[in-house]
């Protein structure tokens, strides 16, 4: 039986001069059966790709996938992507998946999903406002490549097809690119359409792997014979050479056009002849480009302002939605929509509630680019408040905020901040700074600039810290800030210098503002604590010595009742390990540290002081104690989708654990997965360099070229080479 999630309506006409394009369709479909002709065989995926310009037919070669697989009982999943939804973080994403889970409720979901759920939901777009913690874009693609593995084992064989793959958000084509080589062990065949100006993020599917799949087939202009048959199949046999010849030169071979004229020549009633010529030419000019918009303004004012509305919409258009935009009543949209269905402009679509399309991309964008500068911004700011009206959500909103001028509207940028906030749940902290971006040259009211810029800064962090840094020393200029709020900033600043290794200023700032938070002792505390933090990490600290002092007097004063207590706590633990004062006197602070808890993924505080208490336990002769810290907090990292740089330290570290007990062949296979996913990790980060200095560590034991103990994990201090003599706390700022 067949499983069809989505399926649109092609029409039936026959694919000419794609012979080979559809032999290489047929061959991937029958390698994902497990017999032929009765003769067993291993299931095997691919990719199959389809490029060319505009009009090739790669939508027609799609839809012959779509039915071929259907008649052989194979589950189709697909997508196509839009121009105008770019802006829109998974979206191509959520066409693919949402169908196949759209029969569960929540609790069914949660079931199928279980500890993927809270990290993916908000990508797929099954949760309407996302809470809870914010994942990583690491953890995000790692539960998006669970979700398609299971729906392609517990559905195979599929087949999954992407349409205009060149528009697709950046998101989706990112992580289908790096999802892709999946397909030949899953029994999946992927079948992609693209324009030659894909973008890098989709190099997988431009040159795939010789295992994955040939490269993509390259769709050529029809001949002049085929056109000449699409011709003779709509007006007659008796069509004249020279005719069709002439249909074949000014459509340049696109079947697109070619099919396109076919069909306004037999509405004509043209018989092909030397005499239709001239009606012919002007028929194929309306068929795209100027000839298109003259023949729409024809249909009158009312039907261009809908048509217009429906351009501004994009690829699914609700009729009521562009009436409201087009300020046009119920009946007029109607009327629209029955003549530009008439002159194939527009279509039925694939969505819910009779929502339409246009017959072809190639027709929304020139009518698009038609409408003047002035209107379309209009248009969009007038979609943008139709859709919030109709509860469609703030992305779906915030995407045509992005096109039209600022104008200081508070409902704008309380639009734009909740759709950044919905981005960064979904993993996708670019799309979260073009919002923020957007929202603070709106601008917004003064008294909110302040929370706005720490909210932008956020979604820098883990793309450009330097422009963090920025836009906090911008936040924190502003006045009458919340003490809290403020307090936030403050740690996110640190953080951020301390990424781009100017620990000496991050101890800095944390000092400053400790005494500037002399009204608010608790904020006063973590100040402090942050400076004792951060101070640990420098290489040209002055006065060492004096700040283990100070720390030491200020950890004696402290019982561990609240988190900044126990931050300083676990500093000082270290801090006495380090300066070799008794074992018992380390591991005693360690304890109370830990007494009240040490989160790994707490959103507002770093890992560098949970993690350095369970390093204290490993140098203070307690490996095991120290093992099942890291594993508490490794396992913390993967529940809350934070599947970077985090974890990928943790793993590492663990495998020092290992190989300090001398278990080095489970060390070395640890500290592999720890380099594996600091690789993966957008940039250069810290646990690539510990993951290395320790693997080599491991092997230099492996092959008696060195010990099993001694020595401390590389640790990257002010952009100097990992060094491998004392231990160091670890840092790694980012997820």
């Amino acid at each position: 039986m067949a499983h069809e999630l989505r399926q649109p309506t092609p029409e039936n006409r026959p694919l000419l001069e794609r012979r080979k394009e559809l032999r290489a369709l047929d061959s991937a479909l029958t390698g994902l059966r497990d017999s032929v002709d009765g003769v067993p065989q291993a299931p095997r995926g691919g990719l199959l790709a389809f490029t060319g310009p505009g009009g090739m037919g790669k939508t027609a070669l799609l839809n012959q996938a779509r039915a071929r697989a259907r008649a052989q009982g194979f589950t189709v999943l697909s997508g196509r992507a839009g121009e105008k939804e770019q802006e829109l973080a998974f979206h191509l994403v959520r066409q693919v998946v949402q169908p196949a889970l759209a029969s569960m409720d929540e609790q069914e979901l949660r079931t199928f999903l279980g500890g993927w759920y809270d990290i993916v939901a908000a990508a797929l777009g099954l949760v309407a406002t996302p809470s809870g913690h914010v994942p990583d874009p690491t953890g995000v693609r790692d539960g998006l490549d669970w979700v398609m593995t299971r729906l392609a084992v517990m559905k195979a064989p599929v087949v999954l097809l992407l349409d205009d793959l060149h528009w697709a958000d950046v998101e989706s084509l990112s992580w289908l690119a790096s999802f892709a080589p999946r397909a030949v062990d899953l029994s999946m065949l992927i079948v992609v359409a693209f324009r030659p100006e894909l973008p890098l993020e989709a190099a997988a599917f431009s040159a795939p792997s010789a295992d994955l799949g040939n490269r993509p087939f390259t769709l050529a202009p029809l001949s002049a014979t085929a056109v000449a048959r699409i011709i003779r199949d709509e007006v007659g046999e008796d069509a004249e050479d020279a005719f069709c010849e002439e249909c074949w030169e000014v459509t340049g071979g696109s079947p697109f056009e070619a099919v396109e004229l076919s069909i306004r020549l037999g509405e004509r009633n043209l018989r092909g002849t030397g005499d239709d010529l001239p009606a012919m030419r002007d028929l194929a000019a309306a068929v795209k480009g100027p000839g298109l918009i003259e023949r729409l303004q024809g249909f009158g004012t009312t039907t261009v302002r809908f048509a217009y509305a429906a351009a501004v919409l994009g690829k699914a258009i609700a009729p009521d939605l562009a009436a409201r935009i087009a300020a046009i009543g119920s009946t007029a949209a109607a009327e629209a929509t029955e003549k530009l269905r008439g002159a194939r402009i527009l279509a039925d679509g694939e969505g819910p509630g009779g929502s339409l399309e246009f017959v072809h991309p190639l027709i929304a964008t020139t009518i698009y680019r038609s409408i003047g500068a002035s209107l379309r911004e209009g248009m969009h700011n007038s979609a943008a408040e139709a859709v919030r009206a109709a509860g469609l959500g703030h992305a779906a909103a915030a995407r045509h905020l992005l096109e039209v001028p600022c104008e200081g509207s508070s409902e704008a940028v309380r639009c734009l901040r909740e759709a950044a906030r919905e981005a960064l749940h979904s993993g996708a902290p670019e799309a979260a700074r073009r919002l923020l971006n957007r929202a603070l040259q709106e601008p917004p009211l003064p008294e909110e600039r302040a929370a706005l810029l720490h909210e932008l800064a956020c979604a820098t962090f883990l793309i450009k810290p330097t422009a963090t840094v920025a836009h906090l020393r911008e936040a924190l200029a502003e006045p009458g800030i919340d003490p809290e709020l403020r307090a936030s900033m403050v740690y996110r600043l640190t953080q951020a210098l301390a990424h781009t290794d100017r620990m000496a200023e991050a101890a800095t700032v944390a000092a400053e503002e400790a005494q500037r938070a002399a009204a608010h002792p608790r904020i006063r505390l973590r100040m402090q604590g942050d400076h004792f933090v951060w101070s640990a990490f420098r290489t040209d600290e002055a006065d060492s010595a004096g700040r283990s002092r100070a720390l030491a007097r200020l950890a004696d004063r402290l019982s561990g009742r609240g988190l900044e207590e126990r931050y300083i706590l676990g500093s000082r633990a270290w801090d006495a390990m380090m300066c070799g004062e008794p074992r018992q006197k380390a591991l005693a602070y360690a304890e109370e540290a830990l007494r009240g808890g040490l989160s790994w993924t707490h959103e507002n505080r770093g890992f560098e002081v949970p993690v350095s208490v369970a390093l204290v336990f490993m140098y203070c002769d307690q490996p095991r104690r120290a093992e099942e810290l890291f594993a508490k907090g490794m396992a913390e990292c993967e529940s809350k989708g934070w599947r970077g740089s985090h974890l990928a330290l943790g793993q590492t570290l663990s495998g020092y654990i290992r190989y300090r007990r001398g278990s080095l062949a489970e060390a070395e296979n640890l500290v592999r997965e720890g380099l594996r996913i600091a690789d993966r990790v957008e940039g250069g980060v810290p646990a690539q360099w510990f993951a290395i200095g320790i693997l080599i560590q491991t092997l230099l034991a492996r092959g008696g070229g060195g010990g099993g103990g001694g020595g401390g994990p590389p640790t990257p201090c002010a952009g100097a080479p990992p060094q491998t003599s004392t231990p160091s706390p670890p840092r790694t700022p980012s997820r």
